[in-house]
């Protein structure tokens, strides 16, 4: 006990760190329960949290929810090929690194600064076979070989919205080149009422790939408030029911949606092409707080 107390209070005695990076004033806030646990910020929007000491720690519930596909996408301890279009605090990769070793792995991260930031302050395990490339998301997908990756995830903001050229019906053909035939994609996305840019992705990602799943806090799936949706993307048949319980046991409990009740939930939405692609809605003021 005394020694958990020391620890909370050398958390409680870190002083944030600030940066100011490509995209803005990066912040890496310290928990106050963890040592060597941190949140970073991007212009005071909160992007991920990191546990150096327990990598397998996901706290974010977006973070939680792509955490259970990386668990589900292959057997447990299998060794993953990754790319991760945008890196944050590398939690993702961090992840994987601690959950199935020996995996070999791509982040694609526009923001230099914010890299070298990350690496300066949070630095990676050594022995972590992870590659740190500083490029746009859809260029740097351009330069992975066919076939290459078990798992493509997309986690890009640039001002806390998703760019335009990653929501196309192009830029998913460009990640179904880079998967495997039995890979799988998974997005972040982000909407609030109406849900019409949520709904245009499923629209887009149906156009490309034969089976979706969608996961996402029931209130953020009837429209009541902004939030994070995970869309997941195959040419196979995805573990359904297994992401289902493990969503709904969650500490903030959530819904998957496929098949047919997820083409009722698009709506009739239309496949979203490079011609007429829109970045994700601005979210609102109270979406982080």
């Amino acid at each position: 006990m005394a020694r958990n107390n020391k620890q909370r209070d050398r958390a409680a005695a870190a002083a944030p760190v600030v940066e100011t990076v490509d995209g803005g004033v990066a912040e890496l806030v310290p928990d106050r329960d963890r040592p060597r646990a941190w949140t970073l910020l991007i212009d005071g929007a909160p992007q991920s949290h990191v546990d150096l000491d327990d990598p397998a720690r996901l706290t974010f519930e977006y973070q939680r929810r792509l955490g259970h596909v990386i668990d589900l996408v292959a057997p447990p301890n299998r060794p993953l090929q990754v790319v991760h279009l945008g890196g944050g605090a590398f939690t993702l990769a961090r992840y994987v690194a601690a959950t199935r070793p020996r995996s070999t792995q791509q982040i694609v991260e526009l923001d230099a600064r914010l890299v070298q930031f990350v690496r300066r302050e949070l630095p990676l395990d050594a022995g972590a076979r992870i590659r740190v490339r500083s490029a746009d998301a859809r260029a740097g997908l351009g330069k992975v070989q066919d076939g290459w990756a078990d798992l493509v995830v997309a986690d890009v903001f640039g001002g806390a919205r998703t760019p335009a050229h990653l929501t196309s019906t192009e830029f998913l053909t460009e990640v179904r080149r880079v998967l495997r035939p039995d890979g799988c994609y998974a997005a972040n996305l982000a909407d609030g009422p109406p849900l019409s840019h949520l709904r245009g992705q499923i629209a887009t990602a149906a156009a490309v790939f034969p089976e979706l799943a969608l996961t996402a806090d029931p209130t953020v799936l009837r429209g009541r408030r902004f939030g994070n949706a995970v869309l997941l993307a195959s040419d196979r048949e995805l573990p359904v029911a297994e992401l289902t319980r493990r969503v709904a046991t969650d500490p903030h409990p959530g819904r998957v949606e496929h098949g047919r009740a997820l083409a009722d939930f698009a709506g009739g939405a239309v496949p979203v092409t490079d011609a007429v692609a829109k970045p994700s809605p601005v979210p609102p003021p109270s979406a982080f707080h």
